[in-house]
């Protein structure tokens, strides 16, 4: 089932997170970029999934039902769907440790600009791709 009115608001809050992002950005808070560009991802991913018809799990990464479900997806995305994968799983990885850190890692003293900007890029690219497909 197609339920179009939540995939687009899947895309509208993910869009609105973009913007929260530049906020987190400008403060230095590096490790809240890295975070919130994950869920920036997934809730992106999770709309243009909605959109083709497929229910996603309510997991984090969505990339092996990405790559399971490339052929019903948009054909202008064809080409892109391992890169949404991969970016996908790399942001899941840094998700709680960019959240809770570790015994051993305080996230402030992880993550660096570097880290955010790299996260902030992808986060926007996916949305990129996506809005046209659903928006």
């Amino acid at each position: 089932m197609r339920n179009r009115a939540l995939a687009r608001d899947y895309l509208r809050r993910a869009r609105i997170r973009l913007d929260a992002l530049d906020v987190l950005f400008d403060a230095a808070s590096w490790a809240d970029v890295v975070r919130e560009s994950q869920e920036v991802v997934e809730l992106a991913l999770k709309g243009l999934l909605r959109s083709c018809g497929v229910e996603p799990p309510r997991i984090h990464d969505v990339s092996p039902i990405l790559l399971a479900e490339k052929h019903r997806l948009p054909t202008g995305l064809q080409c892109d769907v391992d890169w949404l994968a991969d970016v996908s799983r790399q942001l899941r990885r840094d998700r709680e440790l960019a959240f809770y850190g570790a015994e051993d890692l305080t996230p402030t003293d992880f993550y660096s600009r570097t880290d955010a900007s790299a996260a902030r890029e992808r986060a926007r690219r996916v949305v990129k791709l996506v809005y046209p497909q659903v928006g």
